[in-house]
């Protein structure tokens, strides 16, 4: 259990395609470096909420989530259900911190995975579907909704400043 290295835009290997995993060991191990990868980004970075298997390296359907003081541990999750209601916001991604993409996402979700069902709305959906979305090989950026979709940290906090 470590702190691994988080794969950036451009590495191949976040395009590949998760696979089950069906070793107890190997998600309990998986789900530990994915939880102290989580916290070490978060005192790094001062955000965060999730990551996927995927993101250090391992092609594994594994997700950690920490979201409103609760701790998700996502092993072979499954879409049972992704709402035709949708919603329009900005999303990040650590393997691209300074990038932020606007995009749609599902209002509505639910999933099963190992330890059972789970269902979620708004944010916590949002999170849900990017973390998914990195199990089948796609990132934030493929979801661009134009051309003019991306913005850099920096320039998109500018703006949100200058909006209030």
């Amino acid at each position: 259990m470590a702190v691994q290295r988080i794969l950036q835009l451009g590495d191949p290997v976040l395009r590949l395609i998760s696979t089950a995993v069906l070793d107890g060991e190997t998600a309990r191990t998986t789900l530990a470096d994915l939880r102290d990868t989580l916290h070490d980004f978060q005192a790094r970075h001062g955000f965060g909420r999730g990551i996927s298997a995927i993101q250090i390296g391992r092609p594994e359907r594994i997700i950690y989530i920490e979201f409103e003081g609760v701790a998700y541990e996502l092993v072979n999750p499954q879409w049972q259900f992704l709402s035709p209601e949708k919603f329009v916001l900005w999303d990040d991604c650590f393997s691209f911190p300074e990038i932020l993409v606007l995009l749609e996402r599902s209002e509505h979700v639910k999933l099963h995975h190992a330890g059972g069902t789970l269902e979620a709305r708004g944010s916590f959906a949002e999170l849900l579907q990017h973390e998914m979305d990195h199990l089948d090989g796609i990132l934030a950026v493929d979801r661009a909704l134009t051309g003019n979709s991306l913005a850099t940290r920096t320039e998109w906090l500018r703006q949100q400043a200058e909006a209030r």
